[in-house]
């Protein structure tokens, strides 16, 4: 139903499907969270593990890492700070921009990735993709793939 403004409101199966949305966003975050837990992990320490583990080298510029993990260059140095003490990364110069870094996934990083990995993929399994069919994702990926594209495209648009 529109109103004076212009404001489109959401019909019933479009209510619907937003509430059913974001019920499985905070909800599979939550459980994704709670299974790592006893790896004393996070879901932005895994997120940060899985990006060093996937990069060249095991390494990337601070700046694309923050860009990558949707977090500001604020947050996520304190999240490798963090994580440093935990023995998990590191930071190195760049020798190409003086005020450039990098953060570097160390061997005990690598190991705890290696470690916790298979026990998160177990875990998205069992509380996501073995409760759809091979139809049921098709369709999902069909559906949130355009609103993905779209939300790149407009990052850092104000």
């Amino acid at each position: 139903m529109d109103t004076e403004n212009g404001t489109r409101w959401l019909s019933d199966e479009e209510q619907r499907a937003w509430r059913a949305h974001l019920d499985v966003s905070r909800l599979l975050s939550h459980q994704l969270e709670r299974d790592l837990q006893p790896f004393g992990l996070t879901n932005n320490d895994y997120e940060i593990l899985v990006n060093l583990s996937e990069s060249e080298d095991h390494r990337m510029r601070m700046s694309d890492l923050a860009t990558a993990t949707l977090q500001s260059k604020s947050r996520l140095s304190h999240q490798i700070t963090r994580m440093e003490n935990a023995g998990l990364v590191r930071r190195e110069n760049c020798e190409s921009d003086r005020r450039g870094l990098y953060a570097v996934l160390t061997e005990q990083g690598w190991d705890t990735m290696r470690q916790v990995a298979p026990h998160h993929v177990a875990s998205v399994r069992k509380h996501f993709i073995d409760l759809l069919t091979t139809d049921d994702l098709k369709a999902l990926y069909g559906s949130l793939a355009p609103v993905a594209k779209h939300l790149r495209s407009t990052r850092g648009r104000v």
